[in-house]
């Protein structure tokens, strides 16, 4: 299932095809088709070689991020250039999810593992969809602008390393987007656009979950290897994630996805004495 929806370009029938896989899966659990051993042992998947990159449209045509136009939020223009960087944003978040289920299927994990990220893949295919409606609202589309290719760089720095890639894409670049959609909110509710306004709140809500299982599957791997949590997250985000942490963070919806200020302040430029919530 996975690799068919990395291999999928058109990103109407990747999430559909992700949609229905979801379906599936949660159909097949909920019949107890599949099931552990034991409530309290792994299971064994299926394994699959995917693709080192995801199949994707020929539209948007990709870019390096310093070549991608930037528009001011406060004109129309600019909008339809937000929500579609948003779109591209929640395509690769559908590829991003699927492919750590295949990506690290050699490593033994609960069930549960595979119900969170199916569940986030969900989501995110579903998000793509709104978002797409948005875009089509104001008169455009995904892939009537250009995009930036940086996004499935963290991918590919971590294709080897499973707790890396559960550190840099939740953990960092989907927080990072419990930072700065409460502001994208603000744009669109103060442009009037209400349907934009509503499948944002959707987004925000359910962005928290993803993030909380990258922090939960983290721990779990952690504490599987004698890890502490704090440290290897330090080591690998330093490692794979490509500059410093920018302030100013969602403190409270991080808190509530499992990240405390601890794990991304000592990751900043900030001097020790700004970094509030840190323990000294």
């Amino acid at each position: 299932m996975a690799n068919d929806v990395l291999r999928t370009a058109d990103g109407h029938e990747k999430t559909a095809l992700a949609r229905k896989y979801a379906a599936a899966w949660f159909a097949a659990r909920e019949s107890g088709q599949i099931t552990s051993p034991l409530q309290d042992r792994d299971v064994i998947i299926g394994q699959v070689t995917p693709p080192d990159f995801p199949a994707r449209p020929d539209k948007p045509e990709l870019k390096d991020p310093r070549d991608v136009p930037r528009r001011r939020p406060g004109s129309r223009p600019g909008q339809v250039a937000l929500l579609h960087a948003v779109a591209h944003i929640e395509l690769n978040a559908v590829d991003l999810h699927w492919d750590i289920i295949a990506r690290f299927s050699d490593t033994s994990m609960p069930l549960g593992f595979y119900d969170d990220w199916v569940k986030a893949a969900d989501e995110e295919s579903k998000h793509f969809n709104l978002v797409c409606d948005c875009l089509e609202a104001l008169d455009s589309h995904y892939g009537a602008l250009t995009a930036h290719a940086g996004m499935w760089r963290a991918a590919e720095d971590t294709a080897t390393d499973f707790l890396g890639r559960l550190a840099v894409v939740p953990m960092v670049l989907e927080a990072r987007g419990l930072d700065v959609t409460p502001g994208m909110i603000d744009i669109f509710r103060k442009a009037d656009l209400h349907d934009t306004v509503a499948a944002l709140e959707v987004i925000y809500a359910e962005e928290v979950g993803h993030v909380a299982y990258g922090s939960k599957w983290f721990h779990f791997l952690c504490g599987r290897h004698e890890l502490d949590p704090k440290e290897a997250f330090h080591n690998l985000v330093r490692t794979y994630f490509h500059g410093a942490l920018k302030p100013p963070f969602n403190d409270e919806k991080r808190a509530e996805a499992g990240l405390p200020p601890d794990f991304y302040w000592p990751l900043t430029n900030e001097e020790p004495d700004r970094q509030r919530g840190t323990p000294s």
